[in-house]
């Protein structure tokens, strides 16, 4: 399974020691400060997300707790949450929420940006892009965990946004460096039952930015360096926004397609909208 390695590079230190991906920390940290403005500036955190059973204080209670989560396993520290499946992870985040009950703006926005700084401290302290402890989605380094940390918080910042009626911070540059996790994770979120039987070779087009490949075969998922165009039964070629939003159940793909934002084409182009069933998102 192929890591992501070529879309983000760790750097290394003349020490040996490494730094996170060039533009990385700077996202993590921008994104969360752009929530807590959101959280903020909600007038009534009781307001519901729509497409969600959670309200603005919810969603950002989850946020706070799970960036909480997140800098503890930087720091090393083990934190069982669930089996990596969606409905552990929906039971894991109920208790939470019913453990952690603070539901005012300005705490929550607080621990939200502390949370990450948090984070970021921690990943500084590393010396190498090692193991980190298990994740809610399985054990990965210190690089892929602060894309899963920026990836997370895009999904929820974007529910936040509807909400709210403001503008959403996901973008062409935050969804590269989301990119890292979101190729780890994708064989580990594959539905058995969609995969099933099932065999096909796909070449997915980031438009502006990167390829990769996703292979299909007796219920596995392999996800491989780009593929030659040759190679493949169907060529996807998406907005990377949407990419990112279709990937975390945030944007249906029919609405993608009807708006340009997905084509498909190669030997079997009929292929192309049966790719995002068959994943559940991370």
């Amino acid at each position: 399974m192929w890591s992501g390695a070529s879309y983000v590079h760790r750097t290394e230190r003349q020490d040996g020691s490494w730094t996170l991906p060039e533009g990385l920390g700077q996202a993590i940290r921008g994104t969360a400060g752009e929530i807590a403005a959101l959280v903020r500036s909600a007038g009534d955190t009781a307001l519901a997300v729509p497409g969600s059973e959670w309200t603005v204080g919810e969603v950002a209670a989850h946020l706070a707790v799970a960036n909480e989560l997140m800098a503890d396993l930087a720091a090393g520290r083990e934190r069982p949450y669930g089996d990596g499946t969606p409905q552990s992870l929906a039971a894991a985040n109920a208790e939470s929420l019913a453990v952690f009950t603070e539901r005012r703006a300005e705490p929550l926005a607080r621990m939200i940006t502390e949370q990450c700084e948090r984070f970021l401290d921690a990943l500084s302290c590393s010396v190498a892009d090692g193991e980190a402890p298990a994740t809610p989605l399985g054990l990965m380094s210190r690089s892929v965990l602060a894309s899963y940390l920026l990836t997370h918080m895009l999904g929820h910042g974007y529910d936040l946004a509807r909400a709210l009626g403001r503008p959403h911070m996901v973008d062409p540059a935050r969804v590269s460096l989301c990119m890292p996790f979101m190729l780890s994770v994708m064989p580990r979120v594959a539905d058995p039952e969609a995969t099933a039987g099932f065999e096909a070779r796909y070449r997915i087009r980031l438009r502006g930015g990167e390829a990769f490949g996703v292979s299909l075969a007796d219920g596995a998922v392999r996800v491989t360096q780009d593929p030659s165009p040759q190679r493949v039964d169907c060529t996807i070629l998406l907005d990377p926004v949407a990419f990112l939003l279709i990937a975390l159940g945030r944007l249906s793909p029919w609405r993608a397609i009807a708006r340009g934002q997905v084509l498909a084409w190669g030997r079997r182009p009929w292929l192309g909208p049966r790719f995002p069933t068959l994943f559940t998102a991370p």
